[in-house]
């Protein structure tokens, strides 16, 4: 596994239309070497290619104009006209290259040339559905949720009669939101499902160095019978003796022992995940409450097992969330951004966010607004990738400390978050006043040894300060910081 790596979401059909524009024919093979060598310099360890699979043209018209999808384009795209819709990215028909893209070989060139840069690539799973439309239907009816006549009738929502099939079958969903009409649910319940889905990412593993698995939750156990209960018992499925995630990644990682499983996971069922034998697991919860919820408890949050800790996906925004600029503001943005690069785990940006874009794509759409560069933005990430690039972010010994109050009475401390790395002769202290009002606190450090006036100096903002290490042992470091501000020191 990595070492707390980086990871770059690039939104594939998007993303090249800009290697040519004068034709309009987007293709992996216009992808320059450059690109690759601009992401290896931020420090990027990972890319991930979201969209490059085979989806259904057909499934357009049926399902993609639907009104509050239509008011979302329209967010997106102020001259949002339907041909822009090309359909979900995750209604996929089978795992091949778009043809609008290119092909296995095209895909098996970028690999390696993110490899031959100390780079991996990542491709999208989606463990829970297929295209409504699949061609999977027709040549492997035996991988889908089938239903009787009667679900069908009782509810035309949820369950359907794909073209030209005789028989019925489910939608994809989750238990808390109705089906997504646009896809197939898979059934585990089926030991051919089963293996299907294992060999198809065996498949996957050809080309790429991990997955992101999409929704991959829906695939446990007790989630997938809670989602599904009332068909099971009706249809007489029984329940298999292995649990799929823990067959799956085993089974993979045998024949790829460096395959890397990170799963997009929800309700708190990541240590779950983990326990399954997933590399990483999203860390929502994080996002979730560096949005909202007050800093001691972001600061419980980081209190959990360090094991734990270095699996957790720490991101602000990605193709499912409001852009981080939109979702949190400017300047708390930018906090946000600080606290998730330089803690453990792995740092997940998406394309945009350095530049500070806006407007949050519907993942139907196949073409963006241009957003004018947000220099402030750009400057700051530009900064915080070339600090965090530093081996001891990476390869140190993490610590989350305490920050204690500068005077009496003062409490303002509770708003200010800090930790720090060690790494060989490397340290780095990072401080973060995640507030809105100006607060102070003191925090101690065991400099016992170092000489007598230390340099701290504020990679952030090139400032140096100069402290007695005496009062820096006994009383603390004493730190003032504007609302959403923060030091990144080395020492």
């Amino acid at each position: 596994m990595l070492e707390n790596p980086k990871l770059y979401e690039i939104n594939t059909r998007v993303w090249i239309r800009k290697f040519n524009k004068e034709s309009n024919i987007p293709s992996l093979k216009c992808i320059p070497p450059e690109e690759w060598d601009q992401l290896k310099n931020k420090g990027m360890d990972i890319v991930w290619l979201m969209g490059i699979w085979k989806n259904c043209p057909t499934t357009i018209s049926k399902y993609c104009f639907e009104p509050g999808l239509i008011r979302n384009y329209e967010k997106a795209l102020r001259d949002f006209k339907p041909a822009d819709v090309i359909g979900s990215p995750f209604a996929i028909d089978n795992y091949v290259v778009s043809p609008n893209l290119g092909d296995f070989d095209d895909l098996t060139a970028i690999r390696e040339e993110l490899n031959s840069r100390g780079m991996k690539l990542f491709l999208d799973f989606v463990p829970n559905h297929f295209s409504a439309d699949s061609s999977v239907i027709k040549t492997h009816p035996e991988v889908f949720l089938s239903v009787d006549e009667e679900l069908y009738h009782h509810d035309n929502h949820t369950f359907f009669k794909p073209d030209g099939s005789e028989f019925y079958f489910a939608h994809g969903r989750d238990p808390f939101f109705p089906a997504w009409k646009d896809t197939i649910q898979v059934n585990y319940y089926s030991s051919e499902a089963v293996e299907f889905m294992i060999n198809t990412i065996l498949n996957i593993a050809k080309y790429c160095d991990g997955i992101r698995c999409d929704m991959a939750m829906l695939a446990l156990d007790n989630v997938y019978y809670n989602t599904w209960c009332g068909v099971l018992n009706k249809m007489h499925y029984i329940k298999p003796a292995e649990k799929f995630w823990e067959k799956a990644i085993k089974r993979v990682k045998t024949e790829y022992p460096n395959f890397i499983f990170m799963a997009e996971a929800y309700w708190d069922l990541e240590w779950e995940m983990q326990q399954l034998g997933f590399d990483y697991t999203y860390d929502k919860r994080l996002t979730d409450r560096l949005g909202y919820a007050p800093v001691y408890s972001i600061n419980e949050h980081l209190m959990a097992d360090i094991s734990y800790q270095k699996k957790a996906v720490r991101f602000i925004e990605n193709h499912d969330e409001d852009r981080a600029i939109t979702a949190f503001g400017k300047h708390r943005s930018m906090a946000a951004a600080i606290i998730i690069s330089t803690i453990p785990g792995m740092r997940f940006y998406q394309d945009g966010q350095f530049e500070g874009k806006r407007l949050k794509l519907p993942c139907q759409l196949g073409r963006e607004f241009e957003e004018p560069l947000n220099k402030c933005i750009y400057d700051f990430y530009d900064k915080l990738l070339l600090i965090t690039k530093d081996p001891v972010f990476n390869k140190g010994n993490w610590q989350l400390l305490t920050t204690q109050p500068s005077w009496e009475n003062n409490t303002t401390c509770s708003n200010i978050l800090s930790w720090k790395w060690c790494y060989e002769n490397q340290n780095r202290l990072v401080v973060v006043n995640y507030s809105d009002v100006l607060s102070q606190c003191r925090i101690k450090l065991d400099v016992r040894g170092y000489e007598d006036i230390i340099l701290f100096r504020d990679l952030l903002h090139d400032i140096d300060y100069f402290r007695s290490a005496e009062e820096v042992h006994h009383s603390g470091l004493y730190i003032e910081l504007k609302p959403f501000q923060a030091h990144i020191f080395s020492y």
